[in-house]
């Protein structure tokens, strides 16, 4: 067990939306004192790296209300009930972006803001891809935005691409092929 620990002494839900809540936990802390720790619970989310036909990489645009702005990202999505996160990761794919994959293959968890929140991601690599239909939700606007590794990279560096999965996710990718050559 780890000398870091805290133990939950009670925990009460402070916010429940339609699919995350909110939290208020009371914690006995590694030195005996209480504290309070207040944290978003997530179902967890798949995140895509889709190869596109062409050898370019299906980023998306997309307006993203809390930062009131328009990020350039991969695609991605929360993982719905009954559901593992490959299966999201099938489901998202088609569903943004219109393309099945043939090939689909894990790359890594992430834990994208470990302050607050106990989200967990899962980057996968879409590959042999076939064109399909997007059936986007009702509530979803975006655009596709296929781009070369190289100069999604470069966006990264100059931070005109700046979403953690995305980054994350690019970065990986690029390690994949470079370790290929």
């Amino acid at each position: 067990m780890s000398i870091l620990k805290e133990s939950k002494i009670s925990s009460k839900i402070v916010y429940k939306g339609e699919f995350l809540d909110v939290r208020s936990d009371k914690v006995k802390l590694p030195n005996g004192a209480v504290g309070t720790r207040e944290w978003i619970n997530h179902p967890g989310a798949s995140v895509i790296i889709p190869l596109l036909p062409d050898g370019t990489v299906g980023l998306i645009r997309q307006y993203r209300y809390a930062a009131k702005d328009d990020f350039i990202e991969l695609p991605a999505g929360k993982i719905d009930a009954k559901e593992n996160a490959e299966q999201c990761a099938n489901r998202e794919l088609e569903e943004e972006i219109g393309y099945k994959a043939n090939k689909i293959s894990f790359i890594a968890d992430i834990h994208p803001a470990i302050g607050f929140t106990n989200e967990l991601m899962s980057i996968y690599l879409a590959e042999d891809l076939i064109k399909t239909k997007e059936h986007r939700d009702k509530d979803e606007f975006l655009e596709l935005v296929p781009m070369k590794l190289n100069v999604a990279i470069d966006m990264i560096w100059s931070n005109k691409i700046t979403d953690v999965k995305t980054i994350i996710g690019l970065l990986w990718f690029q390690k994949i092929k470079n370790t290929l050559k």
